[in-house]
C-alpha cells in the first residue's frame, strides 16, 4: 500500500459530503474528483488529511481543552473511572499501561467504545460488554464527548462512501450487514512529560506511542495546535510528519473495515474480480480481532 511519499495530502471532502446521500453521486464531477483523491492517498500513504469536513472548528477545540483538563486532574482524581476487564476495558489508563510491541508507551487515556448491551454479540461481545466511563470532572464532559462521537461517526461513514467507490464498489458497499451498525472506539490520549508520569520518575522510554497499525478501518486524528509530534513511515523507512493543519482531521485506513461488530470481513467481491478471483487474505470477524488487540495492548 505504502510508497515513498514525502508529505501528506490534504483533500477537500465538502464535495463528497454534499452529494453523499443522493442517489446520483456517483454522477458528480466533485465527487468523481475526490474520490480519486481518496484513492491515491489510500493507495500510496494509507493516510490523508480530511478538510472541509463540517464539524465545527469551536467544537474541535472544545473537546482539546476539555481533554487538557481532565489530564491535568490530581492523578487519583482520575483513578475514579481506571478501566479494567470488568468494565469493559473502559475508563481511564495511566502511564504506561497501553502496550505497543512490548513496550509501555507513555501516554495516559481515557478509552471508549460503542456500548454493546449483555448479551448482544455472545460470547464474541462479551469481553467488551460494558458502559463507557465518564468523569464528573470536568462538567458536561460526557454530553460533548457523546455529541463529538455523533459527529465524527457521521463524517467516517461518509468517507467510506467515498472509499467504497475508490475501490470499484456501490457507495454503500461497507453498510448494511457489514457496517451499518459500526462498532466505533475513541481515545482521549495525554502525553504528559516522563519525568512526571504516574508522580514518579520513567525516563526508559521516552516515545508517547510507539510504532503501530491502528486495529479498525478509518481513524480520525485531532491532534493538539501547534505541536508536531505525529509521524507516519513511508515505504523506504523514513518518518514523515503530520504536523496539525487547523480545520482538518488526519484521515488513516488501519487494519480492518469499520464493520459491525460481529462483521465477518474478507474481501469484497468487485476486489476478488479485479484479482483474476483469486482471494489474497482469509476471512476475519472483526469483534474477535478487536478483542484480541484489546487484551494484549493493555496492562490492567
Amino acid at each position: 500500500m505504502a510508497t515513498d511519499f514525502k508529505s501528506i495530502p490534504v483533500i477537500d471532502v465538502a464535495p463528497l459530503f454534499a452529494k453523499c446521500d443522493d442517489p446520483k453521486m456517483v454522477q458528480d464531477p466533485g465527487v468523481r474528483e475526490v474520490v480519486k483523491q481518496l484513492d491515491q492517498a489510500c493507495r500510496e500513504a494509507g493516510f490523508f488529511y480530511a478538510k472541509g469536513h463540517g464539524i465545527p472548528e469551536t467544537m474541535v477545540k472544545e473537546v482539546r481543552n476539555i481533554t487538557h483538563k481532565f489530564f491535568d486532574l490530581p492523578y487519583e482524581e482520575k483513578l475514579k473511572i481506571k478501566m479494567t476487564p470488568a468494565a469493559g476495558y473502559r475508563g481511564y489508563q495511566r502511564i504506561g499501561e497501553n502496550i505497543t510491541k512490548g513496550v509501555p508507551d507513555m501516554h495516559e487515556a481515557i478509552d471508549c467504545y460503542k456500548e454493546l448491551k449483555q448479551g448482544m454479540y455472545g460470547a464474541l461481545g462479551k469481553p467488551m460488554e460494558g458502559c463507557n466511563q465518564w468523569p464528573h470532572y470536568p462538567p458536561n464532559f460526557k454530553e460533548l464527548m457523546e455529541k463529538y462521537i455523533s459527529l465524527c461517526t457521521e463524517v467516517s461513514r461518509k468517507i467510506m462512501r467515498g472509499i467504497a467507490l475508490a475501490l470499484g464498489g456501490s457507495p454503500d458497499e461497507f453498510e448494511g450487514e457489514r457496517g451499518g451498525d459500526a462498532f466505533w472506539v475513541m481515545r482521549l490520549i495525554g502525553y504528559p512529560g516522563a519525568s512526571t508520569a504516574n508522580g514518579k520518575c520513567t525516563s526508559e522510554n521516552d516515545i508517547g506511542c510507539g510504532a503501530h497499525t491502528d486495529y479498525g478501518l478509518l481513524t480520525l486524528v485531532n491532534q493538539d495546535e501547534n505541536i508536531t509530534a505525529l509521524q507516519v513511515r513511508n515505504q523506504a523507512g523514513e518518518w514523515i510528519s503530520a504536523p496539525p493543519i487547523p480545520g482538518t482531521f488526519v484521515c488513516n485506513i488501519g487494519d480492518m473495515l469499520k464493520p459491525n461488530y460481529d462483521a465477518a470481513v474478507e474481501p469484497l467481491e468487485v476486489c476478488v474480480r479485479k484479482s483474476s478471483g483469486i482471494r489474497k487474505f482469509e476471512k476475519a470477524v472483526y469483534g474477535e480481532h478487536l478483542v484480541s488487540k484489546v487484551q494484549t495492548n493493555f496492562v490492567t
